[in-house]
Parts: structure tokens; sequence; C-alpha cells
């Protein structure tokens, strides 16, 4: 009997290493079966505009690279199709990172695709994501708050807040002199990003001589901005910066005109680029400017169709998703160099390689940093018409006539 017992007992804890085997075993195969990659977007709130454009370019580059059999990764000796796993994160900051954890936590990611919003977004993520040892590929963030915090496991493709404040002035500086603004009032939305562009354009400003007459703040989903319009009206105001979402800037656009603040140039960031903006005012929009990541009419392979496909799906154009567009195919032709789907060796990848994109070729530094030329754009007749970087130009800057004028 005592003998039956220890053979029974043996034959059991065969039968369980067995099947610990087979566990691993499985799981071992299930990584190979796909590339699961994990993002949190603003798909609905403030910057529900923008994340629905980045999400769209997500889905068609991990559509591309699936049609195209997926992506080749030697570990397994197999093209492994992509699965993108994207979390609305309401344009919140704590919701951002708790959309990460989740992904981490939950769906077991380990390579995350860039939210949007900056410091409300993008950097909660990439602090939760540094707590995991997860990679996250991120944009849109000032460099120098990237930085600060010396990401291990994060890197950065983003424009250099050094050369798109001073993109502003040049392009005013385009103008012939009798056409320039010379008393600039500037209006940023209340936040961080506010702070931090509010400070360098005023600095910038100085500068390249242009002499800011107002420095206004706008709440953050605020309806009304006729205190900040009227003061711009008593100070003589002849050229606007603004940051802030698509609505405010709206907004602040009609109570312009409705109080007959003309403006030489309105130089717009994030809130004028997205077609909602010219829709919202219609020929109103007209003569206004507006920053961009990237443009179809730039001279790189896969530009010009990927902005077709976003406008034939929508009927408008877009700056923004050459951009995302770009993060991605960087992201998998990173995970084919490292022949792997580990996020040190992805990331490391990242650093070593130099990538091609619909946004040009891409090649970050030791601190995962890789720096493009913003854009800057003009609304005519329903078109962003590109009229910076010079060198990539098509049009040139027209400034704007008097509201009593159009």
């Amino acid at each position: 009997m005592k003998q039956r017992s220890i053979l029974y007992r043996i034959t059991i804890r065969c039968l369980f290493i067995l099947f610990i085997g087979f566990l691993i075993t499985g799981c071992s195969k299930g990584r190979g079966k796909e590339i699961i990659i994990g993002s949190h977007l603003p798909l609905s709130g403030p910057g529900g505009l923008v994340g629905l454009e980045q999400k769209w370019a997500y889905d068609q580059a991990v559509k591309d690279i699936n049609d195209a059999g997926g992506i080749y990764v030697k570990e397994y000796d197999a093209k492994v199709p992509v699965r993108l796993i994207a979390i609305d994160d309401e344009s919140d900051s704590g919701k951002a990172a708790a959309a990460v954890e989740r992904l981490i936590k939950k769906d077991g990611v380990e390579l995350i695709l860039s939210g949007s919003n900056g410091a409300m977004g993008v950097l909660p993520g990439m602090i939760t994501a540094e707590k995991y040892k997860v990679y996250y590929h991120g944009t849109l963030i000032w460099l120098e708050t990237f930085l600060e915090h010396k990401f291990k496991n994060c890197s950065l493709y983003n424009f250099d807040m050094g050369q798109v404040i001073p993109m502003c002035f040049e392009v005013w500086n385009s103008l012939p002199k009798d056409q320039r603004p010379k008393r600039p009032a500037i209006f940023v939305e209340d936040s961080f990003d506010g702070k931090m562009m509010g400070d360098a354009l005023t600095m910038f400003a100085k500068k390249f001589k242009y002499n800011v007459v107002l420095h206004q703040s706008m709440g953050l989903g605020a309806k009304d901005f006729t205190t900040q319009v009227i003061k711009a009206k008593s100070a003589n105001a002849d050229g606007i910066i603004c940051l802030a979402n698509t609505p405010e800037t709206v907004t602040l656009v009609r109570q312009l005109k409705e109080n007959d603040v003309s403006f030489k140039v309105f130089q717009g960031f994030k809130g004028t680029w997205p077609t909602e903006f010219y829709k919202s005012l219609g020929k109103d929009a007209d003569y206004i400017l507006c920053d961009g990541f990237w443009s179809e009419d730039y001279p790189f392979k896969g530009a010009k169709e990927i902005g077709q496909r976003f406008f034939d799906k929508y009927e408008k154009h877009s700056t923004s998703v050459g951009l995302y567009y770009a993060l991605c195919q960087i992201l998998f032709q990173a995970i084919e160099k490292a022949g792997s789907t580990d996020p040190v060796k992805v990331r490391q990848a990242i650093t070593d390689n130099e990538f091609n994109t619909v946004n040009g070729k891409v090649k970050y530094d030791g601190r995962g940093v890789a720096l493009y030329t913003s854009g800057n754009f003009q609304w005519m007749n329903g078109k962003q018409q590109n009229i910076y970087p010079f060198n990539l130009a098509k049009y040139k800057i027209k400034a704007a006539p008097p509201w009593k004028k159009r």
C-alpha cells in the first residue's frame, strides 16, 4: 500500500511538470503568433480631434504591415502580424497613466505607441511605462521635459521647440516689411504646455525685434474670451499667436471678428490645423496659419499616398497623419532590426539604426531622441498650403486683409 502511494505521488508530480512545460511552450508559441502593441489616445475630451487622426494613422500603418505579411522577427524565423490595442485616455492625465498600466497589466503589452497632449498625456504614459520597464515609443512632448526625466525605456521623435518658435517669426519676416505685424498679442491655454510656449514666444519675439503688447491665458474649455479680445483691441494688436485646442481657438477667432480686431498674421498652434477648425469658421479661417508635423506634399516615399488615403476617407487633408504613420514605421523597422519584440532590444535598435519614413530619414541619438523640422501652413480656400520649411514649401505666406475688406 505504501509503495503504491509513493508511486502515485511520483506520477502526479511528473504529470504536473509536463503540464507546466506544456504551458510554457504554449505561451512561447503564442507570443510568436502576433505582436501586440498598445497605445493610449485622446479619442474624446478636448484633444479628441487630434486623437482621431492619430488613431487613423496607427490603424493604417498596422493594416499596411499586415497586408505585407507582418514584421519579420528573427527569433521566430517568421513574419508576425501586428495587433494594436488602443485605449481612450479621454484627454486626461490620470486616465492616460491608468490606460498604460492597464495595457501592461491586463493585456501584457511590452511595446507602446505614443499618446498625445504632451505633459497631459504623453508624460504620464512615459512615467508609467518606465515604472514597469516597458518600451514607450513617444512623440509630442517637449525635448526638455523628456530629458529632465532621464528615461531609459522611452524614446522621443518630435520637433524641437528651439526650432518651432523661431519658425513663427522667420515666416513673418518673409513678408514685405509693410505687411508684417508690429504689435503681436499672445494667447495660450492655461496648461504646462501653454506656459512653456508663451514664455518661449515672448523671449524669441524680442530676439526678432517684435514687441509683444499682450500675453493672455485661455482657460481650458472656456466659452468666452471677450475680456482678452477687448484687451487686444485696446493694445492695438495687429498680430495674433495662439496655442489652444480647436474649440477655444474657433471661439477666439469669432470674437476677434465680432469686435473688429483685425490682424496681419494669425499664427495658430495645435488648434488651427484640424479640418474641423476650417469647417467651423468657413472663409473666416482663410489666411490663418497652422503649425503642422508633416505634409503630403513632402517629397518622401509614401507621403502623397497616405495623404490621399486620408482625404479619400474623410474628404479633408491632414498635417499630422504622416508623423504618426512614420512613428509606426520606425517601430516596425526597429522590431525587425532587433530580431525580437523584447523591449530592451527594440529600444536599442532605435538608437543604433536609421529609418526611412513618410516624414523622411530618421536617426535617433544615444539619448533616444530624434528631431524633425516642424512645418507651417496657411489656410486658403479649405486647404492648408505649406509655407515652411522654405526649402520644401510650394507657397508663400499672404498677409490677412482687415475683416471689413474680406
